[in-house]
């Protein structure tokens, strides 16, 4: 429950959702982002754990940040959840071919968000 997770979305409600959550589960060590540009400087600035991105976000999409995450040497293998208000399966099938980990979509509980969390970081999770 140590794990430094990193929570990026536009809505601010959605971020204190989100943090709400995984305070509720155990995890003390969240990070908030507004937008993807300010979380790519956070990852590449601090030592993050877990990203739970959402999808649609102006300026910086999930998705664009997800591809910047993955092309980087020192992070393509960061667990990185991507969370989204849409399921279209184009969506889900774009993401996963762009190495997301898994994929939560709106709404959902804080057990379900641990669900996905404990499968992309196993059972210390």
């Amino acid at each position: 429950m140590d794990m430094r997770i990193l929570v990026v979305d536009d809505s601010s409600t959605m971020r204190r959702i989100i943090k709400n959550d995984l305070k509720e589960l155990g995890f003390r060590n969240v990070i908030t982002s507004e937008d993807g540009h300010s979380a790519w400087e956070i990852i590449q600035r601090d030592a993050i754990d877990l990203v739970l991105s959402d999808h649609k976000m102006p300026g910086m999409t999930g998705q664009e940040l997800l591809i910047l995450v993955r092309k980087h040497p020192d992070y393509k293998c960061l667990p990185f959840i991507m969370i989204t208000a849409e399921a279209f399966r184009e969506n889900v099938l774009q993401a996963i071919k762009l190495g997301v980990s898994n994929y939560v979509v709106k709404p959902f509980s804080a057990q379900q968000l641990h669900e996905k969390i404990k499968k992309v970081c196993g059972a210390v999770c």
